[in-house]
């Protein structure tokens, strides 16, 4: 099965536009108004639409990061999940990032509670904005700043022909007890080098090209859970940990893709 679409994540006039508006502009303090790279992400990806200050998208990153590669990140929503009341969707940005889209995910109500958490890269030090989309159309945002660099652009390392051999394994786990009738955690790992196309070969100083996971596909008993399209600015090795509503024990299925055309399954059994 070759589940192939487009990624939506960066459309092609506006990557350069933000990437230029942020070089030129360097980001205030948060108490100024938003930095212009922000302002021209929000007409960009919401255009004509309010976004509301959400203090109930809680977000957790460090101030600092030891690595731009590997950040910590993670969002939570307090807000309810019902058939006719949900966060159908939330996007990750990296204001300063070459590519500022970093995820989208795709929730529902059988998603449980919008709660995520992986690593993300950061090029420089830079406002995460965090954009939550309703079902009843109204957008919600958050934000925290991030000290780290380099995550883009840092030299490549490791094999790429032995991470290309590697590429798509998975381990997939419950994050706890099963619990019947309630929302139920995961954590999954899959083995991807997530290359970026701005990384340099020691040895030869040519750019890997971009090779990286863009969608990943959640399923429990055949039922939807959560998509994601991702993008470069999730980190070597995805991790994710998220939320499912298990009714009764079944088959907690991911089906993920890559920008070549890979497609990679995983299955856990569940409640048994």
């Amino acid at each position: 099965m070759n589940d192939r679409r487009r990624n939506p994540l960066c459309p092609p006039r506006f990557a350069c536009l933000a990437a230029l508006a942020f070089l030129a502009c360097p980001l205030p303090a948060a108490a100024q108004a938003p930095a212009p790279a922000w302002q021209a992400l929000q007409e960009a990806y919401f255009p004509g639409k309010k976004l509301e200050p959400a203090p109930f998208i809680r977000l957790t990153a460090p101030t600092r990061a030891a690595s731009g590669d590997q950040v910590p990140f993670a969002f939570t929503i307090d807000h309810p999940m019902t058939d006719v009341r949900y966060i159908k969707s939330v996007s990750v940005f990296v204001d300063g990032n070459p590519v500022p889209l970093t995820a989208a995910f795709h929730f529902g109500p059988q998603s449980g509670k919008p709660d995520i958490a992986t690593r993300i890269r950061l090029e420089s030090d830079s406002p995460v904005h965090v954009v939550a989309e309703a079902s009843d159309g109204r957008f919600y945002v958050n934000t925290v700043t991030v000290r780290a660099s380099g995550g883009c652009s840092g030299p490549a390392t490791g094999d790429e022909a032995a991470a290309r051999v590697g590429a798509g394994k998975m381990k997939l786990a419950l994050d706890g007890p099963f619990k019947a009738g309630d929302v139920n955690k995961a954590a999954l790992l899959i083995r991807h080098p997530m290359s970026t196309g701005m990384q340099r070969e020691l040895f030869s100083h040519g750019f890997r090209p971009a090779y990286f996971i863009d969608r990943i596909a959640v399923t429990y008993n055949g039922k939807p859970v959560l998509t994601a399209d991702t993008n470069i600015g999730i980190s070597e090795n995805p991790s994710f940990r998220f939320g499912f509503v298990a009714d009764k024990p079944g088959a907690l299925q991911i089906v993920a893709h890559d920008n070549e055309g890979g497609t990679f399954r995983q299955t856990l059994d569940v409640g048994g």
